[in-house]
């Protein structure tokens, strides 16, 4: 068998990131940027007022106080988005909101709440040091900085400082488009009528949800039938819109597993079986005049989502420029002990936590490949060696954080 290091360096070698391309701002959420970014200007790109208040020279209020205020005469009043017509000279001061540029002349401002508010006449009652809340043209990037590296994920963080430095468009990595394919004649959609001997599709569900929080923009196909023919014509329509095509299901060695009957003919897919538990059946390979790569899940459901976690986050994140592919890890010890299949990697599900400031997991009861519910309660991964047959409370093993993505 093929360790899962092997398989998985397989996988990543056949996907590198998708050429970038330009895209609104709004749409680069998410995405990883493909350029460097500079400041046109600086930021701020002028002196403005940080307060509401009034614009005045520190020297005219430098004696004032609750008890001894000092009158100054409005000479202009400045809403954010103007600018001053009238200068600050000595005995004057402007009104001035917040945003707004400084007047001529002035240096700080004295906020409004320690004035009377007058229009014509202030009464200041407290002083000002030059520079008082005044944000300085340039105090939080110089014109030309470097703002933005390649490489970055883009938050709503970032894309406030690209709007600011005047970019409505950004070149990024785009996302990957993942065609999510379940099979399985057994398979109805959720929600549909249930007779006996059919099952609900949670595959699709699980996989396409998994690769929309991996960050792909996910098509996800109803479930197809053990028909050699049907599964052929849907993986051809489905190319066209594809960078990548996961299938669950028909990987092992069944008289029904028809994802193996039609690939395997293809002769661009290969088969393998990797050391792991869950998750053994695996395949791989390209489809296509576009050589879209193509990655063939077990259909056990936690089989399924434990090597997607494995292989195809690490495939799609690559896809999508990043470079750091995979889930964080942390060293854990484990509360019960439990056996492990020796000569296969395990991922167990479990319960990771902080107890007495130290990472404890707790493996989930249910570790069936079949057992969603014991999935649904883990948000870790518990990664046994293949030579470790089996745990004692207290052994400290890797933990894959599922509830965390990558830095």
């Amino acid at each position: 068998m093929r360790s899962v290091e092997e398989h998985l360096q397989l996988l990543l070698g056949g996907v590198s990131p998708l050429s970038p391309f330009d895209v609104p701002l709004l749409d680069a959420r998410g995405c990883v940027l493909a350029e460097s970014v500079d400041a046109p200007w600086p930021l701020p790109p002028f002196d403005n007022s940080a307060m509401d208040g009034y614009a005045v020279r520190s020297l005219d209020v430098a004696g004032a106080s609750p008890t001894a205020p000092i009158e100054l005469r409005v000479v202009d009043d400045v809403p954010a988005g103007h600018r001053a017509t009238a200068p600050v000279t000595p005995g004057t001061a402007v009104r001035i909101m917040t945003g707004a540029p400084m007047p001529l002349g002035a240096d700080a401002v004295v906020p409004v709440e320690q004035t009377d508010a007058g229009t014509s006449v202030v009464r200041i009652a407290a002083g000002a040091v030059a520079g008082q809340f005044v944000r300085v043209a340039g105090g939080d990037v110089d014109a030309g900085a470097r703002v933005l590296d390649p490489g970055l994920t883009l938050t709503p963080r970032q894309l406030a400082l690209l709007a600011a430095v005047g970019r409505g468009r950004v070149v990024v990595h785009p996302r990957p488009r993942v065609v999510v394919i379940s099979t399985g004649s057994e398979l109805v959609e959720p929600g549909g009528p249930l007779e006996p001997g059919l099952i609900p599709d949670s595959n699709s569900a699980t996989i396409a949800s998994a690769a929309q929080e991996a960050g792909a923009i996910v098509y996800r196909v109803g479930p197809v039938t053990d028909d050699a023919s049907t599964l052929l014509a849907a993986l051809e329509d489905q190319l066209v819109r594809a960078d990548l095509v996961v299938t669950t299901g028909g990987v092992s060695a069944g008289a029904y597993d028809t994802v193996k009957e039609v690939l395997s003919a293809l002769g661009t897919v290969e088969f393998a079986k990797v050391a792991m538990q869950p998750g053994m059946p695996q395949g791989h390979g390209v489809l296509g005049p576009e050589s879209t790569p193509i990655v063939t899940l077990p259909g056990n459901p936690v089989s399924a989502y434990v090597s997607f976690e494995v292989f195809v986050r690490p495939m799609i994140r690559r896809m999508a420029g990043h470079t750091q592919l995979f889930r964080p890890t942390v060293t854990a010890a484990v509360s019960r002990g439990f056996a492990s299949p020796a000569g296969k990697m395990q991922f167990a599900r479990g319960v990771l936590s902080v107890q007495e400031g130290r990472y404890v997991v707790d493996p989930v009861d249910g570790q069936g490949s079949h057992m969603l519910g014991g999935l649904a309660a883990a948000n870790a991964l518990v990664v046994v060696p293949p030579h470790v047959a089996a745990m004692q409370p207290g052994d400290r093993l890797v933990v894959l954080d599922l509830s965390r993505d990558p830095a």
